[in-house]
């Protein structure tokens, strides 16, 4: 097998308005496909994040159903150059910064939460070599 990257994440979410307000709105990402009530996908560099409506796709039979309860996380990757940039942006934006965290390589790393309270990362390109 060649498994390349994870090319999909997916959150469950059912005000679907509000997922895109914060990844589009806030966070920029482009919106690629939406179904109202349904689901919303967005374009985050080469991967894709897919919200998904639990009371909907867990009632799908293809592809198969599924949909899950709870605090997801997920990072996303920025240039190590714009880290300091990028939490500027967050704060200015009204994104509350939960923790920071230092690595035992010497990276940090910051954490915020989207409206249904996924725990989000911001971590610098290189962190895990």
């Amino acid at each position: 097998m060649n498994l390349r990257q994870i090319k999909e994440t997916c959150l469950y979410m059912r005000d679907l308005e509000q997922a895109r307000a914060f990844y589009h709105g806030l966070l920029g990402l482009p919106v690629i496909h939406y179904v109202p009530d349904k689901h919303i996908f967005f374009r985050a560099g080469p991967s894709v994040l897919l919200c998904f409506n639990p009371d909907d796709s867990r009632l799908k039979t293809s592809p198969p159903g599924h949909f899950s309860e709870g605090k997801y996380h997920f990072a996303f990757e920025i240039p190590a150059h714009e880290y300091e940039e990028h939490k500027r942006q967050l704060r200015a934006r009204g994104i509350v910064i939960t923790d920071e965290v230092t690595w035992a390589n010497g990276m940090q790393s910051v954490y915020f939460e989207d409206p249904a309270g996924n725990v989000l990362e911001l971590v610098p390109e290189g962190v895990w070599e």
